[in-house]
């Protein structure tokens, strides 16, 4: 069933889990996050980029997790997110789609100018009951950074403006930047667990960890019990579905049937977000 990310999020952070929130660039990526998810027993969050409604048409997409929540998963709490949403104009789009979750990303502009943005975002968005998430600091991609040796203070949340931010604006959940990066950046050596503590205790809302495709359990019990509450997870879909395409591809005995080739590719994405799941303690959770 199709709900609101706001009460997904609500309940991770009083029950002391997170969920995820899956990047879906097609129809395969969507069945394996679905199907995971019914598994599992998992609420969970499904993301879709402005590249991927490009790629696949907005109202494509967003109905192909519709529909596939509504008639095979119907009983599992799930959420339609737009990720990383760069302009007013994409996220009125997204409203006239349907979406009931939008994220706002002015991460890359002066402070002023991502609360003013930002909140026209809210006050727009909450007019029409859709949830927003935003963000302060920058979670940077590959080929983003000054140099191999960061500054990661210039990029990190911190966690004075960020109070000021949740406050001025309004927004339902905060992404948060610790030293984790997008992609294959190379992050932090060690997230900054004390930043994160400070930012959940003044702030009292649901955190969201980006860039953390390739974290385990233990980074992920150790920023759970410091506040986040989802973590967005792309790269290592992409990985898994490439990886087994890849292998498929060079196996002999491997037929030119497409649909045997992206069933397994399907059931590799399957796995992995499986796994994402028992590292975030959402099994069981729905």
């Amino acid at each position: 069933m199709i709900v609101s990310i706001k009460e997904i999020l609500t309940k991770a952070r009083a029950g002391g889990y997170a969920v995820g929130a899956f990047n879906t660039v097609n129809l395969e990526t969507t069945r394996a996050i679905v199907d995971a998810a019914k598994e599992m027993r998992s609420p969970v969050i499904i993301q879709i980029t402005e590249k991927t409604m490009e790629y696949a048409g907005g109202r494509m997409i967003y109905n192909i997790v519709k529909n596939d929540v509504e008639f095979y998963a119907s009983e599992i709490p799930v959420g339609i997110h737009l990720d990383h949403g760069k302009s007013f104009e994409i996220i009125q789009h997204c409203a006239q789609i349907g979406f009931g979750s939008v994220m706002y990303d002015g991460s890359r502009k002066k402070y002023e100018d991502n609360e003013e943005a930002t909140k026209k975002v809210v006050e727009f968005c909450h007019e029409k009951g859709i949830d927003v998430q935003g963000e302060l600091g920058s979670v940077l991609y590959f080929g983003e950074s000054e140099s191999r040796e960061m500054n990661w203070e210039k990029y990190m949340t911190d966690p004075i403006l960020a109070e000021k931010f949740v406050k001025d604006t309004g927004i339902d959940a905060l992404a948060v930047a610790i030293g984790n990066a997008h992609g294959f950046l190379r992050e932090r050596p060690e997230p900054d667990y004390e930043r994160l503590e400070k930012i959940n205790e003044l702030c009292n809302i649901p955190l969201i960890l980006h860039g953390a495709s390739d974290w385990e359990n233990g980074r992920v019990a150790e920023v759970i019990k410091r506040g986040i509450t989802c973590f967005n997870v792309d790269t290592a879909i992409r990985m898994a579905f490439f990886d087994r395409i890849i292998n498929s591809v060079k196996d002999e005995e491997m037929s030119f049937d497409i649909r045997k080739l992206l069933e397994g590719a399907r059931e590799a994405v399957k796995e992995t977000v499986k796994q994402k799941i028992k590292y975030f303690g959402s099994e069981g959770k729905m």
